[in-house]
């Protein structure tokens, strides 16, 4: 200490020192665990032959460099500061002190002295500490976030932060108490995970310590307001995830309606499906969607002897088509859900395969219903309505559209009556054609016969005996036989 004490008393003979800092106060905020800087700058040619003392009050030397450049560490705090070289040089004394602790805060006094100025700094230091008790708290229970500053700074301001977004003094969700320290009491729950912030505010001076808040409980689904869309006939997983590690007992699935009272599982859930996954992973999975699946679903469990649940809604989802009289009647597709209150905006999709099963996609149409004048090859085929959110894509369900589905029947009568008519035309005109032309060659035959009568006598003559010879051969050879 006696070092400390000349150095000061040097400082205060020395009078015209050109050096314009001799003597500052300055205060500042350090988070707990960080690196804090304490500063203590003044330019001279001769600084690098400076002696140079840091010293705590109550403490005495943290850190001591002399003319001829050694060092000297005093005890505590002084094993974690250190007052680089390359700085001292240039006129930089700056104390930098690696992970802040508590007991760290309090007043340092900076003494440099040289050939043309001497120069005293003092600095307070507080130290800003977030906490959390319990640590992990599970969802429901009680839990406190505390702000210690050492040395409470008096008149200072308190605000909280959850990341990054102010929530004390703006909210009145929490519960604050103080007793040379901020503390905010709340029970836990999911929607308080993440990273809180406790700013002190003194004057011009800010100072901030930041720690992370990890609910334990039922982490997927986030929030009691999640949604899962599936498609009808499809199949679904509806989440259930408790924090890893966690052994939740009494499980338990149940439909809720409007009420909030549980009604019987549909027989499509598969709860024999929770043997085969991890304890902490109770989400349960639906074989085949129904129409009328769509509604509320809670999971609950038991957890370090706190009931905990977690609510979400099963939005079904599915494309509704007319059915026209007739062939040439319009056809109009709807896009369906059983609750479409986060739905900002439909998009049709036609979706198309090449030879190599390749797929591709193009939108068509925003709208939720989409209409088709006519059904053709063009326009047949799979199509997609796509369902958006504000924050994206929510999901999408599928329709096929074929040329022979029972929109075609009409058609497909029609075609087939048509060809049937015109295979019978063409049967009817070949026959007449055939007629006609053995008419036209007896025709001709006769005539050509008529001009020459005599002909005719022997042709007829001669035809008469080859009957009379083939009826006397038969006879014969009934007599012989």
């Amino acid at each position: 200490m006696w070092q400390f004490l000349l150095l000061l008393g040097t400082s205060l003979l020395v009078t015209g020192g050109r050096c314009q800092c001799l003597s500052e106060y300055t205060e500042m905020f350090a988070e707990a665990g960080s690196q804090a800087v304490l500063p203590c700058t003044c330019r001279s040619p001769s600084a690098s032959a400076a002696v140079v003392l840091w010293s705590k009050d109550l403490e005495g030397t943290v850190w001591r460099k002399g003319k001829s450049g050694l060092e000297h560490w005093g005890i505590g705090a002084a094993q974690r500061v250190r007052c680089p070289h390359s700085e001292v040089g240039a006129g930089d004394y700056s104390l930098y002190i690696k992970e802040v602790r508590e007991e760290d805060s309090g007043k340092y006094t900076c003494m440099v002295q040289d050939r043309e100025k001497n120069l005293s700094k003092r600095i307070l230091l507080r130290v800003i500490k977030v906490s959390i008790s319990p640590p992990a708290p599970v969802e429901g229970n009680k839990m406190t976030i505390t702000c210690s500053v050492s040395p409470w700074p008096q008149e200072a301001t308190v605000s909280w932060m959850l990341n990054e977004k102010r929530v004390y003094p703006d909210s009145a969700d929490y519960v604050l108490s103080k007793n040379q320290a901020s503390v905010l009491e709340s029970k836990a729950s999911a929607g308080m995970m993440g990273n809180w912030s406790c700013v002190v505010h003194k004057g011009r001076k800010q100072g901030k310590a930041t720690t992370a808040l990890t609910v334990r409980g039922i982490v997927n689904p986030s929030s009691s307001s999640a949604k899962v869309y599936a498609e009808v006939g499809s199949a679904v997983t509806l989440p259930c995830v408790f924090s890893t590690g966690l052994t939740p007992s009494d499980t338990a699935w149940e439909r809720l309606d409007t009420s909030g009272s549980a009604l019987p599982l549909s027989p499509s859930f598969n709860l024999t499906s929770l043997l085969s996954l991890p304890p902490w992973d109770r989400s349960v999975g639906v074989g085949q969607v129904g129409q009328g699946d769509g509604g509320r679903y809670r999971c609950s469990g038991t957890v370090e002897g706190r009931r905990v649940t977690k609510e979400m809604q099963l939005v079904t989802a599915q494309v509704l088509s007319n059915s026209p009289s007739t062939q040439k009647a319009p056809v109009s597709l709807t896009c369906h859900l059983s609750n479409a209150s986060e739905v900002t905006e439909y998009e049709w999709v036609r979706v198309t395969y090449d030879l190599n099963g390749t797929q591709s996609e193009s939108s068509v149409q925003k709208g939720r219903v989409l209409g088709i004048n006519r059904v053709t090859d063009r326009n047949s085929g799979e199509w997609a309505c796509r369902f958006h959110g504000k924050k994206g894509v929510l999901g999408n369900v599928t329709y096929h559209l074929h040329l022979m589905s029972g929109l075609m029947r009409d058609n497909e009568t029609g075609s087939s009556s048509y060809v049937a008519m015109v295979a019978g035309l063409g049967f009817f005109l070949l026959v007449l054609l055939l007629v006609l032309v053995q008419m036209y060659r007896n025709y001709r035959r006769r005539k050509l016969i008529l001009q020459y009568p005599a002909l005719e006598t022997i042709v007829h003559t001669i035809a008469n005996e080859r009957e009379d010879r083939e009826r006397n051969r038969v006879k014969e050879d009934e007599i012989s036989k």
